[in-house]
């Protein structure tokens, strides 16, 4: 199994999918209880919601799921969030903080190092890979990472968490152009919720590569799950919700690319 699929397109703009991969080993699934088996907190079909949102953008996308390495998380480690509820690289516990492990079958530091180097250092190798190439093309790359989740997770945060839910790490990730116009495109979008640098401010991926002075900007777009699909198992997608958010996201994706290709963003 690839652990990263890339397609690769001619827009400065790259969306990746940490996320939204389903595959376990098997050596690692025998290991997991019920809950952890029913993969619960996948970026569930965000792949199939940015479909076509834009003619031809690069789209790198993890095939492994989550619960086998986090691939939006430090390979250090560190917290994102210091002093809150989160989970970590290869965490043993759900968003819920309940255990995702039969008892004593949690992953040891070697083979927390071993799953980094089997699936996490390839992802990141495939998205490094692709922002130079397509800085190279247009002198900018603009990083647009893509997630979702569930609108209500008592365990990492209070009430509702809104619908759009954008992460720069305080305007640092990326030129203010880029994140005026996203949080324009939110704030006209009526009937949904947005938040800048709430409790999502931009996870590892983020952080990393958005180098704005060095031409490589990244934005996070933390989506609430309740927009495009139901937030139960079976985790039906619902093309009538779906359909109705997609232009906001078509226009946001849009306004980004216009600015890197308009030369806007030097």
């Amino acid at each position: 199994m690839n652990p990263v699929d890339v397609e690769e397109g001619s827009s400065p703009v790259v969306l990746a999918m940490p996320h939204v991969g389903q595959y376990i080993p098997d050596d690692i699934k025998l290991r997991l209880n019920d809950l952890g088996q029913r993969i619960d907190d996948t970026d569930w079909w965000v792949d199939q919601l940015y479909e076509g949102l834009l003619e031809e953008p690069t789209v790198v996308k993890a095939t492994f799921s989550r619960y086998v390495v986090d691939a939006n998380r430090a390979p250090s480690d560190e917290s994102l969030y210091p002093g809150q509820n989160t989970t970590g690289v290869c965490s043993p516990l759900s968003f819920d903080g309940e255990p995702l492990y039969r008892h004593g079958q949690e992953p040891d530091q070697a083979e927390i190092e071993d799953r980094i180097a089997r699936f996490h250092t390839p992802y990141h190798q495939a998205l490094a890979a692709q922002l130079a190439r397509v800085k190279a093309k247009h002198g900018v790359a603009v990083l647009y990472d893509c997630h979702s989740i569930r609108s209500h997770i008592p365990y990492l945060f209070d009430g509702e968490l809104p619908v759009f839910n954008i992460g720069t790490n305080g305007g640092t990730t990326c030129h203010g152009q880029i994140e005026d116009a996203v949080v324009r495109v939110c704030q006209q979008a009526t009937g949904y919720s947005y938040a800048l640098n709430g409790r999502f401010k931009g996870g590892w991926t983020t952080r990393h590569y958005g180098q704005p002075d060095e031409g490589v900007h990244a934005i996070q777009m933390e989506l609430g799950q309740r927009a495009y699909m139901d937030e139960n198992p079976p985790w039906g997608y619902r093309a009538d919700l779906a359909e109705q958010v997609r232009p906001h996201l078509k226009s946001l994706l849009t306004d980004i690319e216009q600015l890197a290709l308009n030369g806007q963003l030097s």
